[in-house]
């Protein structure tokens, strides 16, 4: 079956692969193939959140024909202050 895994870095590099899996395969497994994790040595699983679109899932759920898992990064800003730097931005 047909799977792709999405991340995203830091840096602003975008990766999307897809890979051909057996059926029972799980996230954490399709992220292993995908060769992500030594292309993107800063990927830590133990504290980062996967989903498949959108949805946060557990590393061993079984995944889907074409369901594509993604590597979420930290969240590096506060959303409650986003919108009040943009107001403070567009004060200036």
């Amino acid at each position: 079956m047909q799977v792709s895994v999405a991340y995203s870095s830091v840096s602003g590099e975008q990766s999307w692969v897809n890979l051909d899996v057996v059926v029972g395969t799980t996230a954490a497994a399709a992220i292993e193939a995908s060769g992500l994790l030594e292309r993107f040595p800063d990927i830590d699983l133990s504290s980062q959140k996967i989903g498949v679109f959108g949805k946060l899932v557990k590393p061993d759920q079984p995944l889907a024909e074409y369901d594509r898992v993604e590597i979420y990064r930290p969240i590096t800003a506060d959303p409650t202050q986003v919108p009040r730097r943009k107001t403070e931005e567009l004060e200036d």
